[in-house]
């Protein structure tokens, strides 16, 4: 809200914690639109049902601009004031514009802790980070008009072959991508990445004791795979320091203080709260996951965090 985006489509799968409810009540007071996730109905998994679903609905088919991306994701605009409206300003012409992941660590907080995420993680991967494979993933916002049919996980999918010399898509530097790009790329590459204007921070792991809650819960979309010390080795990314996006802490604040000062959001947002507390003391009282929680926490595992370069 804070950077410029009007309308939010939320998917949410098998809540435990309460989120669900919150998103309910927030639906309920115009805000977003809330959707439980019909994965099972399709035989889908959560991530590809969530977008096959979406394609449906009129928000998503009135939408200007459109961008999928999951909660812990955020945009980071670093051209003018932060903004969409800044984005769209710096590269008129584009239609696409990817978004190349930029992965955050845990920068050693080892406690969960329900201050803004953009506020507490600022530790990350190096902008020019080939492995692991996952590092240059990108997410894409993308103007909507026809050119593509479907929604996609990393960009729009089904290209409508005779509009492609309609597409103008960018970077995050805002520099042309390859035609050959057009119809299944997800991540960039040495020659395509760029963090000039935007880069998708991507904080995968958070806290250590949050990461013993995702690994609990599970993958969204490779369901199979166990989220376990070799994924948080990964995706835990603490060379280098980027604080960038912290200029938009006080306008998200202003957003956020706006929502908390409705006493049923409040109480809805504090139960979840909670409840995350409740599940994590939950787990690291289980032999399996104390540990695990060791392993996260202890100085081997920090000190490769920094060494990904």
């Amino acid at each position: 809200r804070a950077i410029g985006f009007n309308d939010f489509l939320v998917y949410t799968n098998d809540c435990s914690d309460g989120t669900d409810t919150l998103l309910e009540l927030l639906q309920s007071k115009g805000i977003l639109q809330h959707r439980n996730n019909p994965y099972r109905k399709m035989g889908l998994k959560p991530q590809h049902a969530a977008l096959q679903s979406a394609e449906h609905e009129d928000l998503i088919k009135d939408a200007t601009w459109i961008t999928c991306i999951d909660v812990d994701e955020y945009l980071n605009i670093k051209c003018g004031d932060g903004t969409l409206d800044a984005l769209f300003e710096a590269v008129p012409s584009a239609n696409l514009i990817s978004m190349t992941w930029r992965l955050f660590g845990n920068s050693d907080i080892h406690l969960f802790n329900a201050g803004p995420v953009i506020e507490q993680f600022s530790r990350c991967a190096a902008e020019f980070a080939r492995k692991p494979h996952q590092a240059w993933g990108f997410k894409t916002l993308f103007r909507n008009m026809g050119i593509f049919r479907k929604l996609g996980v990393h960009r729009p999918k089904g290209l409508n072959a005779q509009l492609w010399q309609e597409i103008n898509w960018v970077n995050g530097s805002g520099n042309a991508l390859p035609r050959e790009m057009y119809r299944n790329a997800w991540r960039s590459t040495s020659t395509t990445y760029g963090y000039g204007l935007v880069q998708l921070n991507h904080y995968a792991v958070r806290s250590a004791e949050s990461f013993l809650v995702k690994r609990n819960r599970g993958r969204v979309n490779h369901m199979d795979r166990d989220q376990g010390l070799a994924y948080w080795f990964r995706m835990n990314n603490n060379y280098a320091e980027d604080r960038s996006i912290t200029r938009m802490i006080p306008k998200m604040c202003e957003e956020l203080d706006k929502l908390l000062s409705d006493p049923e959001i409040l109480a809805a947002h504090t139960h979840s709260v909670e409840r995350h507390r409740m599940k994590i003391v939950e787990l690291k009282a289980m032999p399996k996951y104390k540990q695990f929680y060791e392993e996260l926490t202890d100085e081997r595992m920090e000190k490769l965090s920094r060494l990904h370069k």
